[in-house]
């Protein structure tokens, strides 16, 4: 049932940050009961305006009203009092506790100052069943996957009578079938009078699950528009401000001979048995559902995690590799699937990430030499075509798309050879995809041999030259250009063919 309304009304709300203008002038409505996306590239000032309803930023200028009256947000516990409920990316539960304590965390029943237990796990378990979901809220909710954590949180933002619930990137790290029954919480949601509003880069979500949706860009507000009333093409327009070209840029590569081969690796516990070659100039794609064994895969060859067994082979020469160090000295580079906890020095700035393996490079006779520094992060900067006010900027104040681009600067400084790369379009926008794979593209020309991973199967179809598919640690299939088919895939995918 969507409401009359609207719940929520900014106008003309602007914040700066030093060198950056997040948001200039911005409005955004919410109706009561409504989905409304918020979409556009990153860097285009969603996370801005979230942290600011959330009460984490505090707005430069602007009115927000919610229910009908002008209010200040002055912090988060003020904005959870109003009825304004954020699920971030990284969710906020706490591992070691229950479900049910997680949700009354700070506002469990008491009598004479004692916890009344079977009163919480009564309401929490009364919660669930309101949504037709089965919980066990006695289980710490470490026990429990990703999409049944964000569901914990959802009902957590229920209990405390929100009236908004802000979700960002919620389908991120979900299954197909996972994210299925969010959609359908968040339709209950809807049917609640709740309001949701819903951010992602996925664009088919938009369409599926929205009513309306807001494009931001630059830190402006673009406009707002129907769902039923748009198409992707046009929103994709409204986003990057013009027509995209081809999302895939065409390859004429010619591939070359193999560099790189594994032969039977295994970790003794999840992967088992795993074999493949690269050639030089071959973009390799991985497929597979969540927790196949792709990324564990990769930090066994890494040296990020032990193998019990198998051999690697550089150039037919077979390497030795216990550390990510060896590696990198065998001129192999890894981007990892969590930039933010891996892969950058977020407090740093963006010179000091980029040169961050390859110190040896930047040296004169054992110093550290500062213009050298700067002529590596300056060239990369320009080549990457990174949007930094400059190289002393630190990396937590880029966009995604942006510290994925320092990300792969990094490893092209060490002039890695074989590069491996692990959903490096996640969470970013479909402009700064297209770059990301122009950006594959030269690697490959130059000869490097890549290993892609990707979730999704528009983007392995798209950018690989072979695809190997694997399933529950296990190599399940290969499949070559000619023969490229979601439905082969699929089937490999789920063990079979």
């Amino acid at each position: 049932m969507q409401g009359d309304g609207n719940i929520l009304t900014l106008s003309k709300v602007s914040k700066e940050f030093p060198g950056v203008k997040a948001l200039n002038n911005v409005d955004f409505t919410l109706r009561k009961g409504e989905v409304h996306a918020l979409v556009g590239e990153n860097g285009a000032g969603k996370s801005t305006l979230m942290k600011i309803l959330s009460g984490a930023y505090s707005k430069d200028s602007g009115t927000i009203e919610f229910d009908g009256k002008e209010v200040e947000i002055t912090s988060p516990k003020a904005s959870e009092k109003m009825g304004i409920s954020i699920i971030y990316q990284e969710l906020n539960l706490i591992h070691r506790m229950s479900v049910a304590e997680n949700i009354f965390l700070g506002r469990a029943p008491k009598k004479n100052g004692v916890i009344q237990w079977k009163k919480m796990y009564k309401n929490a378990k009364e919660l669930f069943n309101s949504f037709d979901i089965e919980m066990d809220v006695s289980k710490f909710a470490r026990d429990f996957s990703i999409a049944q954590q964000q569901i914990i949180e959802i009902i957590k933002a229920v209990s405390i009578n929100a009236k908004v619930v802000i979700m960002d990137e919620p389908t991120s790290s979900l299954t197909d079938n996972e994210t299925k029954i969010l959609f359908r919480i968040i339709k209950s949601l809807k049917s609640k009078g709740i309001a949701v509003i819903f951010i992602t880069h996925r664009l088919d979500e938009v369409f599926e699950i929205s009513d309306r949706l807001t494009v931001l860009r630059d830190g402006c507000y673009i406009g707002t528009k129907d769902v039923k009333d748009i198409t992707k093409s046009e929103l994709i327009k409204m986003m990057i401000g013009r027509e995209l070209k081809q999302q895939f840029p065409q390859r004429n590569i010619q591939i070359g001979e193999e560099c790189f081969r594994v032969d039977h690796i295994s970790d003794g516990n999840k992967i088992m048995d795993v074999s493949f070659c690269v050639r030089k100039g071959e973009v390799l794609g991985f497929a597979g559902l969540v927790g196949a064994g792709r990324t564990e895969t990769m930090r066994l060859i890494f040296g990020a995690d032990k193998k019990t067994n198998g051999k690697i082979f550089i150039n037919n020469k077979e390497v030795h590799i216990k550390r990510p160090k060896q590696s990198v000295g065998k001129k192999i580079g890894f981007v990892t699937e969590n930039r933010k906890e891996e892969g950058l020095f977020l407090r740093l700035p963006v010179r000091n990430n980029i040169v961050a393996v390859a110190i040896d490079k930047i040296k004169s006779l054992g110093v550290l030499n500062f213009k050298k520094e700067k002529y590596f992060s300056d060239k990369y900067v320009q080549e990457l075509r990174i949007n930094t006010p400059s190289i002393n900027q630190k990396a937590v104040f880029l966009s995604g798309g942006n510290q994925q681009k320092v990300v792969l600067a990094k490893w092209l400084l060490s002039d890695s050879e074989i590069v491996i790369l692990d959903e490096p379009t996640r969470g970013i926008d479909v402009g700064a995809k297209r770059e990301i794979f122009e950006i594959i593209n030269q690697l490959a020309d130059q000869g490097k041999a890549i290993i892609f991973i990707s979730s999704e199967m528009e983007e392995i179809l798209g950018i690989s030259d072979r695809i190997l598919v694997m399933h529950e640690g296990k190599i399940s299939g290969e499949v070559s250009k000619e023969n490229f088919s979601e439905r082969i895939i699929t089937e490999y995918a789920f063990g079979g063919a």
